[in-house]
């Protein structure tokens, strides 16, 4: 079985259904016989036209097609709970995020949206960095495509203490970087507390899971995997014995994206598009958390590949040499994952009706931004974190004051800190407009509807300057 990328445009104008049943059929179309789509993202969007690239696994057998969920299922949730104030914190793999974007550079952003929330919600992207994870403590660590389907209204999330953690390690030249990996495992049993029942080390087989750098024509990172299969029989002779799963293996790339990586500015990460594949592939699978690290490819990389003082957002895997900690910590607690949650009526279960807030930077569009928009989950769009997406977030048929653009994510805290407090935020900023006052006179006049404002951008003063 391979994971690979497509590229397709749909057609939203004059197209009739929700969205996510034109979505739906329009993928449909473009399946081959065995081929599943796993990810979807929305790279451009205008005038109801969407340029989309899609994740696919090819080569599936019936039984697996079967077992695949449909990444287009939606579940309109019925209530939004007021319990709890919750932050679903997404900044997508591999479109180039200033904030986010590179080696778990979200992480001190994380800690700050999970400051202003009883849960944040996020996922590996945002806090993996190398060896290092400072996931805060009141946050659920989950891959993509399942806090996709926990917007979807598809599933639940139920905290756990801890996961029986199966690793699996890839085929690899030199012995150094596979025994790297098992002593990350090592020290997260006595530093952690984790518990690892096995670790399965591929090591000549027959063919080997193969994991390769690629980039799509939007410029987006992405990436194809051979042999997906090898991994599927070890998760499946192994199913009752582990919680979640973690994979290390290289990704081959070439040195000229790992060069432009470190020394240009502009340059995307080019390893998190593969690693998206692969867990979500997994993840859909299993209904199991998972996460992957790339090995490095050869000592000589790790000798002769002088990066110098590289700029922070990089540092964390200038200084790495397993790249495995962050999704060891990352995966101990990673919550279960309850599919048809809504059938369980479990305080302990998290569900879309739990989810307050979903923060995004501006531009992204995918699944889980049509999901909150559907769902009428308030999102705030971060003009800031600027990537490589061509998306009017605006376009979309938001309800009045649902869709918040700000400038950065300070302003997004305070944002959130309004909608927590039941604070109408422009009511704090000045000037202050006044209601729209409508006179109703007879049954024509409640036929002429005023346009509805679709974004609601808030004031801008001069930016204040930290000292």
């Amino acid at each position: 079985m391979r994971l690979t990328e497509r590229e397709i445009d749909i057609q939203l104008r004059n197209s009739t259904g929700s969205v996510f049943s034109i979505l739906e059929k329009a993928v449909a179309s473009e399946m081959k016989d065995g081929e599943l789509p796993i990810r979807f993202v929305v790279t451009e969007s205008a005038g109801g036209r969407l340029r989309c690239e899609l994740g696919m696994l090819s080569g599936c057998a019936r039984a697996v097609a079967r077992a695949f969920p449909s990444i287009f299922s939606f579940r309109k949730r019925p209530v939004a709970s007021s319990d709890k104030f919750n932050i679903a914190l997404i900044i997508p793999t591999g479109v180039g995020a200033e904030l986010g974007g590179h080696s778990g550079d979200g992480g001190a952003l994380a800690r700050l949206i999970a400051s202003s929330c009883d849960t944040l919600i996020t996922h590996p992207n945002v806090v993996n960095a190398s060896d290092i994870n400072e996931l805060p403590a009141n946050s659920l660590y989950v891959e993509g495509s399942v806090l996709t389907r926990l917007l979807m209204g598809e599933i639940g999330l139920q905290k756990v203490a801890a996961n029986r953690i199966l690793v699996v390690i890839g085929e690899h030249e030199e012995d150094y970087f596979r025994e790297s990996a098992i002593n990350s495992v090592g020290a997260a049993m006595v530093c952690l507390g984790l518990n690892c029942p096995e670790i399965v080390v591929l090591s000549n087989v027959e063919r080997q899971l193969k994991m390769t750098t690629t980039f799509s024509a939007s410029g987006r990172a992405a990436g194809e995997i051979s042999n997906f299969d090898i991994l599927q029989k070890i998760l499946d002779e192994r199913r009752d014995r582990f919680d979640a799963v973690a994979i290390a293996s290289q990704i081959d790339t070439e040195d000229r994206y790992r060069e432009d990586y470190f020394f240009k500015d502009d340059a995307l990460n080019p390893w998190g598009g593969a690693e998206a594949m692969l867990t979500h592939a997994v993840s859909l699978l299993y209904d199991l958390p998972s996460a992957h690290a790339p090995m490095t490819e050869s000592k000589e990389i790790l000798t002769e590949f002088d990066v110098g003082v590289v700029e922070p957002r990089k540092a964390a895997e200038a200084v790495s040499v397993a790249n495995f900690h962050c999704v060891l910590k990352g995966l101990h607690a990673s919550p279960k994952i309850i599919p048809n949650a809504h059938e369980c009526s479990r305080p302990d279960i998290v569900t879309a009706e739990d989810v307050s807030c979903l923060v995004i930077p501006d531009g992204c569009l995918g699944l889980p931004t049509f999901a909150a928009c559907e769902q009428g989950i308030p999102v705030i769009a971060v003009r800031e974190n600027k990537n490589i997406m061509k998306n009017d977030l605006a376009s979309l048929p938001w309800r009045d004051g649902q869709l918040f653009v700000v400038e950065n994510y300070w302003e997004a805290v305070g944002v959130i800190q309004a909608l927590r407090a039941g604070v109408w935020p422009a009511s704090v900023r000045r000037p202050i407009h006044n209601a729209q006052i409508t006179t109703v006179t007879d049954l024509a006049d409640l036929e002429r509807r005023p346009p509805k404002k679709a974004a609601h951008p808030i004031p801008k003063p001069p930016l204040a300057h930290a000292t």
